[in-house]
């Protein structure tokens, strides 16, 4: 959205050129205060427009991160030239012991550094909260000493480049994917300077710099060349002042009573001694660097300061101050804090300090009369309250007076609709000139009204120009979401991205030999040849040395339980025969799924036709950008609507991926046809979520919403199932009650289904019945193992969203002892930005005395109780005062587990979270963070030591925390599959084959015989290449092949490599991943370029059947069952190079004759073994 068009009538109005000179006129007045009195809808535009109008660099400062962000992206809005610099509010509050956020760190070194560089051609705009600004930085003198710039042709030392790099906080990592990691392989050096949008990659020669790249860090491949780079701290503290501060804590520390609090601090400490890097180092600021200042410090003296709102800034300054005065005094008293601390925050007189040295303009909420009328040019816009009638009749008022109307709405399409109906009397319209825009580049003529595609907070007059802004607020009665701070997408945890990273004593499947057991990763030399090996053992102690290229052929043993398996013998025939009879078994699974399938095909039922004009509008009105894989499904889903078949379709997505928003969309696309639909979900609470969703995302559309729950009364649930019998409903949402005899639906076209893995096995038959018949479309969060096997085999029809909206931040994920400090202040941390919080507490009996203890924590805060066996009414007006933020704090059980989605609550305590299992603590960490604030999740147990948990307990609680990354879902239900086992998945019959040779294996052979009997049932088989698995093709090659470690350091990363490679299955993929290696790495040395030979040569002996390429003796074996035929052998012998020789069962072909080269032999010979056996010479 560009309302840049509608800035000159801004500059129209002669109390702005007043306000100009004014601040012109304090250019060089420090203390000089400019009082306005803007109404707030229309301080963006003001912001915007003295951004573009005074070259000079400016700091806007709001009370709330909320505002904050408001004023950054409409004033964006309003002038898109240059952005605003979000200077974030960190993480954790004052005097609280947690990370600020690697993102908030980010974005405030960004600010801080866009203000040290400032420089003529391009003055800087910032934005910050009182928060964010009272939160200390680093000093401007010790900022500057660590800038550097530096340029392709020079010469620098790269290990004193590589010190002061960590120095000044940046991270080493073997991969460089966020701000402020840095990383080194050979000569070449990534780095990522926070306030640069992608990391760049340094090529040496030597000492000198040979080139320098930005890369994407979800790729690692380069992007475009870069000339300079400008190098600045990646931390707000520096670890070199670490061991100098480490001696002042551990002094002070030590006066403390409290052993627990000292412990914890400890590991601090010798970190700090070290010169070491760690989340919470700017918690230790003020130790560290004692004269910490803030963003003021940074801003030119020529800058201006720009105030929102100066009384509320002012005040929730003191407020802050307050609260971290309480928090101070609580700490000092339960011994968590010494008393000669130094105070963690600028207080609001070193602010007023600060300022004094700057002209300040106000926009708002000073004390004094405003300096210039330029307030009352502007005035607020009349509500409509969602009445359609009431908004078109003021429009065409406003059209008939000559006064311009600018709509901005996510509805702009349906206004604009309803606009051209309501204006031409025939209702049939054929100009577009009414149709959306999302640029404004000026006002419209004629006095027509302007309908534009986007959001903002508010609408106002601007008199002078008799031109009037209408937004969702004043049209629907809508608050906008917040802003989003718009990010590439990038590559989430997609189970093709899974590989396994074997740890010693590891039970290991191999595909030919069988269970073992991993023991490392070591290098051996076979006469001048050195290779790497996995190192597998089996019973009795035999030994294994797996060629690390084949890594393909090991997985991670998974049963069906817990149970350790028995070794294998190596080389006994054991192994074999239970792999035979898992294939068996494997292929009549699969049979039975295709049959399945196939009946599927053959039933008639309902296609539903092309999207219509309504369906545009609604999908336009989504208030957020679509992420891809959501764009992907949809179309997946309305593909399966269309055809003339019943549709079965699984839509698989993390919490908070947007599956609610595709299912809502596949409902409408129903109704519009005249169909019914039923959502089925597993709690009322979340059946009331869903309906007040879909009915704010239909509410401009004729469509009657009803909800079937326990939370109507039984004389209201007949009325509904009355109206849904007679068809009056069109989109009914309900709990297992949908599912009984006495709800019979009109014209029933689409069953949704949310979380159907928790219905029981009544309702699932009764599902069952439904699937043969209408379209159904089940949706779910966590993968649980039938999903996941489902998924891994490909019989299902899946849609997957792997992709996280934009701008979702990882929920910061904390293990802790239960603690009245710390659920003090992780509540109170929540109320200074207006949010609420869930307080899960999963005992019904106790839960009372539960919600009075946290009452006594925090007696500020606004406490509801919720849980499943509370009457039906209260439970629905509990949730429902919550949502409207009646309440901070919802303490409840874990009734909220499911989908629910309340983007104000984005702090969830959970007491006693040892005894919850490992998906319910993820699906509850999945109810926060699904606005654009940062969540917090805090897992507490109650145990005086960790150490005594129940070992799952303390594995559970490590996963979930170490698993914080956006789109984790995947990599924890496979460690709750490997905890828990894949249980009893397949029935009775397949658990023994499971168990057998383990869960990734078997799903490996059923997902081979599904693919090979879905090739009998569309081909003739006789006329079918046989499936050759290609994890099968062993290749050895008389060179050195592989990623030497001098090329390669990181164990870890090579292993991911090597089995990437592994996965490799056509020539492109292979050039591909070269390219990368030479991009990421370097110049490949000798090794590497072996490999890459061999792997090309593995794809071709896959192509031509051929078992393996080995060396004997002096001549390359290639083993082919293929020339069983006589008819093959004679082509061959053909076609085949001179000394090629040709037998029953193999080629041999020499690699003496140096004339032509063994490599081309080698690839000539493959290409005419492929070429006979596509031709179909043997026939």
């Amino acid at each position: 959205m560009n309302l840049a068009g509608l800035l000159p009538s801004i500059r129209t109005i002669p109390a702005y050129a007043d306000t100009l000179n004014l601040v012109d006129g304090s250019q060089s007045d420090s203390g000089y205060t400019i009082a306005l009195d803007i109404p707030s809808a229309a301080r963006p535009a003001i912001i915007a427009a003295l951004k573009a109008d005074l070259q000079r660099p400016m700091l806007v400062l709001a009370s709330q991160d909320n505002r904050a962000r408001i004023l950054q992206h409409e004033a964006f809005a309003w002038n898109p030239n240059g952005d605003l610099q979000n200077y974030a509010e960190p993480n954790s509050a004052h005097y609280q012991r947690s990370p600020r956020g690697p993102r908030a760190i980010q974005q405030r070194i960004a600010t801080m550094t866009k203000f040290s560089l400032q420089n003529d051609d391009q003055f800087v705009c910032g934005v910050s909260s009182a928060r964010a600004l009272m939160t200390p930085t680093l000093p401007l003198d010790i900022f500057k000493m660590y800038c550097k710039s530096i340029c392709v042709g020079e010469n620098i030392q790269l290990n004193k480049l590589l010190k002061t790099l960590t120095d000044c906080g940046y991270t080493h990592n073997t991969m460089v994917i966020s701000a402020g990691e840095h990383s080194r392989r050979g000569g070449i050096l990534d780095i990522w300077p926070p306030a640069d949008s992608f990391p760049t990659r340094i090529e040496f020669f030597g000492e000198n710099i040979e080139s320098m790249r930005s890369f994407d860090p979800s790729t690692q491949r380069s992007i475009n060349k870069v000339d300079v780079l400008n190098i600045h701290p990646a931390r707000e503290t520096l670890p070199k002042n670490g061991p100098a501060a480490a001696l002042t804590l551990t002094e002070q520390w030590s006066s403390l009573q409290s052993t627990n609090i000292v412990s914890d601090h400890e590991h601090d400490f010798e970190l700090l001694s070290t010169g070491s890097t760690f989340p919470e180092l700017e918690y230790y600021i003020k130790w560290m660097h004692p004269d910490a200042g803030t963003l003021l410090d940074y801003v030119p003296n020529n800058a201006l300061i720009v105030v929102d709102n100066w009384q509320e800034f002012v005040l929730t300054v003191h407020e802050f101050e307050k609260q971290a005065l309480n928090l101070r005094a609580e700490q000092i008293n339960s011994n968590s804090l010494p008393d000669n601390a130094p105070t963690p925050y600028a207080s609001w007189s070193e602010l007023q300090d600060q300022l004094s040295r700057l002209p300040v303009l106000c926009l708002s909420g000073s004390s004094t009369e405003p300096d210039s009328d330029l307030g009352t040019a502007f005035t607020p816009e009349t509500p409509h309250g969602g009445q359609m009638k009431s908004v078109i009749d003021q429009i065409e008022k406003f059209a008939i007076n000559e006064e311009h109307v600018i709509v901005i709405s996510r509805q702009a399409a349906r206004l604009s609709n309803l606009w051209q109906v309501h204006s031409h009397a025939d209702g049939n319209v054929t100009d577009n000139n009414d149709s959306p825009q999302t640029n404004v580049t000026d006002l419209p003529e004629h006095w027509s009204p302007l309908f534009v595609q986007g959001i903002i907070n508010a609408g106002f007059t601007l008199k002078q120009s008799s031109l009037h802004i209408l937004s969702d607020s004043e049209i629907f009665g809508w608050r906008p979401p917040e802003p989003r701070q718009i990010k590439s997408e990038s590559n989430t945890d997609k189970q093709e991205d899974i590989f396994f990273d074997f740890v010693s004593e590891d039970t290991v499947v191999h595909i030919e030999h069988g269970i073992g057991k991993f023991i490392g990763m070591v290098t051996r030399k076979i006469g001048a040849i050195s290779r790497e090996y996995l190192h597998i053992e089996y019973a009795k102690g035999d030994t294994l040395y797996v060629p690390i290229t084949q890594a393909d052929r090991l997985t991670r043993y998974v049963g069906p339980d817990k149970k350790q398996p028995s070794l294998s013998h190596l080389g006994g025939a054991e192994w074999t025969r239970s792999r035979e009879r898992t294939q068996v078994a494997v292929e009549e699974v699969a049979k039975d799924l295709l049959e399945l399938y196939a009946q599927r095909k053959i039933v008639v039922g309902h296609a539903f036709p092309d999207d219509t004009p309504w369906q545009v509008e609604l999908e336009s009105s989504f208030p957020y950008i679509e992420t891809k894989d959501q764009r992907t499904a949809l179309e997946e889903i309305k593909h399966d609507m269309q055809l003339p078949r019943p549709m079965d379709r699984l839509v698989c997505g993390d919490v908070g991926y947007g599956k609610t928003e595709v299912a809502l969309r596949a409902a409408f696309k129903a109704v519009l046809d005249g169909k019914q639909v039923a959502v089925l979900v597993p709690t009322t609470v979340l059946a009331q979520q869903h309906y007040l969703t879909f009915q704010e995302r239909m509410s401009t559309f004729p469509v009657h919403i009803e909800m079937l729950s326990r939370f109507k009364s039984k004389a209201e649930q007949q009325d509904i199932i009355t109206a849904i019998s007679n068809g009056k409903v069109d989109i009914v949402i309900g709990t297992h009650r949908l599912v009984q005899s006495d709800v019979i639906f009109n014209d029933l076209g689409l069953l949704i289904i949310d979380e159907e893995q928790r219905f029981g096995v009544t309702h699932k038959e009764y599902l069952k019945q439904l699937r043969t018949t209408i379209d159904v479309l089940t949706m779910t969060a966590t993968p649980i193992p039938r999903t996941l096997y489902m998924t891994l085999t490909g019989a299902r029809d899946i849609s997957t969203i792997n992709t996280a909206p934009k701008s979702r931040l990882p929920v910061i994920t904390q293990v802790a002892q239960f603690s009245k400090t710390l659920i003090r202040e992780v509540i109170l941390r929540e109320l200074d930005r207006d949010g609420q919080v869930f307080f899960v507490h999963n005992r019904v009996e106790t839960i009372d005395t539960v919600a009075k203890l946290v009452a006594n924590f925090v007696p500020e805060v606004r406490i509801i109780i919720a849980h499943g066996q509370m009457p039906e009414k209260q439970l629905e007006k509990a949730m429902k005062s919550f949502v409207r933020h009646e309440y901070d704090l919802l303490v409840c059980t874990s009734i909220i587990e499911s989908g629910l989605d309340i983007p104000n609550a984005n702090t969830l305590i959970v007491d006693r979270a040892d005894i919850f299992g490992l998906a319910q603590l993820y699906q509850l960490r999945g109810r926060v963070g699904r606005g654009v604030k940062r969540a917090y999740a805090y897992f507490l147990y109650h145990n005086n030591n960790r150490r005594i948990l129940s070992k799952d307990a303390r594995m559970r609680l490590e996963t979930v925390s170490e698993n914080t990354h956006v789109g984790a879902g995947y990599s924890i239900a496979m460690r709750d599959l490997e905890m828990r086992g894949a249980g009893d998945m397949l029935g009775k019959r397949q658990h023994g084959h499971m168990a057998a040779v383990g869960f990734h294996l078997y799903t490996r052979l059923l997902r081979k015989a599904i693919k090979t009997n879905k090739i009998g049932n569309e081909k003739d088989k006789e006329d079918a290449l046989p499936d050759w698995d290609l994890s099968l093709v062993s290749v050895e090659l008389p060179f050195e092949v592989g990623l030497p470690q001098t090329y390669i350091t990181d164990r870890r990363l090579r292993m991911q490599l090597y089995q990437r490679m592994a996965e490799l299955d056509n020539d492109d993929s292979v050039k591909d991943i070269a390219a990368e290696l030479s991009d990421r790495f370097g110049r490949p040395p000798e090794p590497v370029i072996n490999l890459m030979f061999q792997l090309k040569v593995k794809l071709l002996a896959h192509e031509a059947q051929i078992d393996s390429v080995n060396i004997e003796g002096k001549k390359i074996s290639l083993r082919c069952r293929s020339l069983e035929d006589e008819n093959i052998r004679r082509y061959l012998a053909d076609h085949m190079p001179r000394d090629a020789r040709i037998t029953r069962g193999k080629i041999l072909l020499s690699i003496e004759d140096k004339s032509q080269g063994w490599k081309e032999v080698l690839i000539q010979s493959l290409d005419v073994l492929i070429s006979c056996l596509n031709d179909r010479i043997a026939v």
